[in-house]
């Protein structure tokens, strides 16, 4: 016979069986939440995406029929291909001018605090106020328009109009709203740095530029791994900026994955369809997100 458990043992097991219930009281709100609002969503549109469903309609099982006619769609592919190029553009642009002006502020300048701030103040103002500003500037007749009749003597260039600007346009405006949260999170990054590290390199010679790229940038990389992750995410989801700038035009030059999937299911209620496009869009983000992780591997140094 197997000698009975001692005292020590049997209160050890009802802590470990009360350590284990407590953790799951603890998290029970938070699986709750995510299975609730994050993977029945997720497995509702799923479902969604294998029927015809018109919105005042009863929805009829097609399979991948959906699937198939999104990838013949050349309006979807295009939606595609102008996401691709914001992403593109966007991400290295947010990333490289977030940690510029992270790396000329984070050695505390005077009035550090107040250039933060007003950097970050577009992050919290609404998008679509932002977004109706800009419109305003931007537009024949706006504030731009007129300071150009005023100095030049001519109407400047219809920057919303011609498909060969319209997206520049998005983009910038998209920077000058979201750059701001990268610069925080790069210049709380840059002020962890050690000093007594940085100090070392500068009596072996190292120079400012030296000491940035080969002590700075290594020690802030989970930072950096963190925004661009975040940016990448994000910058796949566009969609305020165009709607209220340019309403996916001029010749759906500025129409993202997004905007098609909001017109699908909003304004032609056509719920199956819409809910293939945000299928393929969560598998292009899961897809681009997982080989960013893979890469991590190389650049993120975590000690």
């Amino acid at each position: 016979m197997s000698p009975a458990p001692t005292i020590a043992a049997r209160r050890g097991r009802r802590g470990v069986g009360g350590e284990g219930r407590a953790a799951s009281l603890f998290l029970a709100p938070t699986l709750g939440g995510f299975t609730l609002f994050t993977l029945l969503p997720i497995i509702g549109s799923l479902l969604v995406a294998l029927t015809v469903w018109p919105l005042a309609g009863t929805p009829t099982f097609v399979g991948l029929a959906n699937f198939e006619k999104l990838f013949q769609d050349g309006a979807f592919l295009n939606s595609v291909v102008i996401t691709l190029i914001f992403v593109v553009v966007y991400v290295p642009l947010n990333l490289v001018l977030s940690l510029g002006m992270a790396a000329w502020i984070s050695p505390r300048i005077k009035g550090g605090s107040i250039y933060r701030l007003l950097f970050f103040i577009p992050v919290v103002t609404p998008m679509v106020a932002n977004a109706v500003v800009w419109q305003m500037l931007l537009i024949p007749g706006g504030a731009l328009d007129s300071i150009s009749l005023a100095v030049l003597g001519r109407h400047g260039p219809n920057v919303l109009g011609q498909s060969s600007s319209a997206l520049a346009a998005v983009v910038v405006m998209s920077l000058w709203q979201g750059f701001g949260y990268n610069l925080l999170i790069f210049t709380s990054a840059l002020s962890g740095v050690s000093e007594n590290v940085l100090d070392a390199a500068m009596i072996d010679g190292a120079g400012s530029v030296r000491r940035f790229f080969s002590i700075r940038l290594p020690m802030i990389s989970p930072s950096i791994f963190f925004a661009t992750t975040m940016t990448l995410i994000t910058s796949f989801q566009v969609f305020a900026q165009p709607y209220v700038l340019t309403s996916g035009g001029p010749n759906s030059a500025t129409t993202t994955v997004v905007m098609y999937l909001y017109r699908q299911g909003f304004q032609y209620l056509n719920l199956g369809y819409a809910s293939a496009v945000g299928v393929v869009l969560f598998v292009m983000i899961l897809a681009v997100s997982g080989v960013v992780f893979l890469l991590q591997k190389r650049w993120v140094h975590y000690e």
